[in-house]
């Protein structure tokens, strides 16, 4: 394949991570990322564009001969920066490839009520659920009262990962539910889905895919959604990552196929949805036979879980996202190192709520063995990186096992300082 120029729109430790592996590819001509962070211009060059600023998107394309764009996160997907670039790419009379669905295809994530009834259609597992607005408050009480506690509550819309309550009291429920349409995560919470608790263990599942019935699958993650040890306190962005989980065993991954995947990708063409991109399954493993159901669906890969994924894979992953766009995967199988990767999370003291940005980062950012991808960082004049979000850096190491590649990653960021740095100490404990 010939050298192709590469956009890719994201800042997070997701991004990163995408960054280092498409870096790594033969045919990688001139690299550039929109927004990017402190970290990823060691991969290739940052923008300082948003993602979501579509006419800045398109006069980058233009003016660095942009042959692929790969969209991170899922903000512009759902906005429709498909389309638009698409409609661009048409009046100025040249192709565009792009990985990531248009906006059709991108509401599986931007409306948990949308991906909830599309499941419901194609017979894909999923928790039992009804959807409620402000007028229909008094419903959704006596929906919460059919169930048992827990009992959970999810903005329909996109609000960073943090839309998810999971309350033990249902007075507390029916409350939250006030609160959410009352604008607790704004438009986001307009709609609110309640369903039943589902008692298992979660892995996340990645399938890339062409819109045309081709996909590969790759390496599945778990990742740990809550701050406090022990799965406690306040739902997050993700405070680390496991790959692969070894709950996602061979019969495990054959059951999502069969019952999930190939379901989804059926769906979406039975609906004229042409996704070509990348489809993230929030699973569940229930009961005595170990069953898939679907928690959530993604339009985009996982983060923290693509931190620990891309390390992972050895195949060169560039060819592969031509392919996607261009509606022609024939690739069916990634090369993956056989070792287990693990992230762990630094954030900033107080996340996920009110935490102070601005705080220098010291020590060994470059450790032997160890691979430190930024998040929410940025450089300073003098080049020194310094906080800039919620979740900091990320701290991915290979072991033998889970065992020992986090403790790798432990050591790593025990040599690394910022004020008010935390992580969880427990990621992957409770899969030895």
């Amino acid at each position: 394949m010939e050298s192709l120029n590469v956009l890719l729109l994201g800042s997070g430790g997701r991004e990163a991570a995408i960054a280092w592996k498409l870096s790594q590819s033969k045919s990688m001509g001139r690299f550039f990322i929109a927004p990017g962070n402190g970290g990823t211009g060691d991969f290739g060059t940052n923008l300082d564009i948003r993602p979501t600023d579509f006419e800045a998107v398109w006069d980058a394309v233009t003016a660095n001969g942009i042959d692929l764009v790969v969209v991170g996160n899922e903000d512009p997907l759902v906005a429709g920066i498909r389309e638009a670039l698409e409609a661009k790419a048409k009046d100025a009379g040249r192709d565009i490839l792009i990985v990531g669905p248009g906006a059709a295809g991108a509401a599986l994530e931007g409306s948990k009520d949308f991906a909830k009834h599309f499941m419901q259609r194609y017979g894909i597992p999923t928790a039992r659920y009804q959807t409620f607005t402000a007028e229909t408050v008094a419903d959704g009480d006596r929906f919460l009262e059919s169930l048992t506690a827990p009992y959970v509550l999810k903005a329909d819309g996109l609000a960073a990962g943090k839309g998810v309550l999971i309350i033990d009291s249902l007075e507390q429920a029916k409350a939250s539910l006030r609160e959410m349409l009352a604008g607790q995560f704004g438009k986001a919470s307009a709609k609110v889905v309640i369903e039943e608790f589902l008692s298992g263990i979660e892995c996340s599942v990645f399938v890339l895919t062409d819109g045309k019935g081709g996909y590969v699958v790759l390496p599945p993650a778990k990742d740990y959604k809550r701050v406090g040890e022990g799965d406690t306190g306040l739902n997050t962005g993700g405070m680390g990552s496991v790959c692969p989980p070894p709950i996602a065993d061979d019969e495990f991954m054959a059951k999502v196929d069969s019952r999930i995947i190939r379901p989804t990708l059926e769906g979406l063409r039975a609906e004229g949805i042409d996704y070509r991109g990348f489809i993230f399954l929030g699973l569940i493993r229930c009961g005595a036979e170990n069953d898939p159901y679907v928690i959530e669906y993604n339009v985009r890969m996982g983060d923290p879980e693509t931190e620990s994924v891309m390390p992972r894979i050895t195949s060169d992953l560039l060819p592969v996202l031509v392919e996607a766009a261009k509606g022609e995967l024939t690739t069916r199988t990634l090369e993956t190192d056989p070792r287990t990767a693990v992230a762990v999370m630094a954030v900033s003291g107080g996340y996920p709520e009110a935490y102070e940005k601005g705080k220098a980062i010291t020590g060994d950012l470059r450790p032997e063995g160890t691979i430190v991808f930024h998040a929410g960082t940025r450089l300073r004049p003098d080049g020194t990186p310094e906080t800039s979000g919620g979740r900091v850096l990320a701290a991915v190491s290979y072991g033998k096992d889970i065992e020992d590649a986090s403790a790798r990653s432990y050591t790593a960021l025990g040599n690394i300082h910022f004020d008010g740095m935390y992580f969880r100490r427990d990621i992957g404990k409770d899969l030895l």
